[in-house]
């Protein structure tokens, strides 16, 4: 099987974000391909996106013939599958497990109830207003925000980073989840050890170079 990967995404998706930082980690070079998630109502719909996942979701990671869907899937099969580069888990089963909780806290549980999808129904279905689904946002985000600043600050496992100090799937989902509370204006004085997090891993270039708006199909005003 080729080594070529290609990494379907959208600038500002999150769970993109989370693996561009991934690979960036990992030192993988990959040809992004951009899908854009609202341009002729979102080209997650047309059927050829369609084939790659049936979800129409992004990411989707393709290595050589094969497709990889769900941004956590894709961070673990790059660490198994390039085990001999900075590891994105750490050594121990506590500490995997800890790792593990924090991702799923923020891609679980915040996201998906902040999702793209989701506003979109909300405006669709209910006619909820731009106002009330911005503030939809910002209360799940900041649920979980929570949780996991009481989790980090509270654990003497925390290190330079969310587990020890080398950046882990925990630092990959946080980061972006940071981004999308400044997007949607959330008051992050709350949560002083995200925030010291944050600083940390947007000073290695494997994050900085992830930002979206360092992405080749971001605009020069959001879409």
């Amino acid at each position: 099987m080729s080594d070529s990967l290609r990494l379907y995404g959208y600038w500002r998706s999150s769970a993109a974000y989370r693996v561009r930082i991934g690979l960036n980690l990992k030192g993988l070079a990959y040809e992004s391909v951009p899908v854009h998630l609202i341009r002729n109502g979102g080209e997650q719909h047309s059927p050829a996106f369609a084939d790659a996942n049936p979800q129409k979701l992004i990411p989707v990671l393709k290595h050589g013939e094969r497709m990889i869907r769900q941004s956590l899937a894709i961070l673990e099969y790059l660490d198994e599958t390039w085990d001999g580069s900075a590891a994105l888990l750490p050594a121990t089963a506590r500490e995997r497990a800890r790792v593990r909780a924090l991702a799923l806290i923020v891609a679980c549980d915040i996201h998906p109830l902040n999702n793209l999808r989701v506003l979109q129904y909300l405006e669709r279905e209910w006619n909820a207003p731009q106002a009330e689904r911005d503030e939809w946002v910002r209360h799940w985000i900041r649920e979980g925000l929570h949780a996991f600043e009481a989790l980090l600050a509270d654990d003497p496992a925390t290190g330079t980073f969310c587990e020890g100090d080398t950046p882990t799937i925990a630092d990959c989902c946080l980061i972006p989840q940071v981004y999308n509370a400044r997007r949607f204006a959330v008051d992050l004085a709350p949560y002083p050890t995200i925030r010291r997090i944050e600083a940390e891993c947007l000073a290695l270039p494997a994050f900085d170079d992830a930002r979206p708006e360092k992405q080749a199909d971001a605009p020069h005003q959001a879409d």
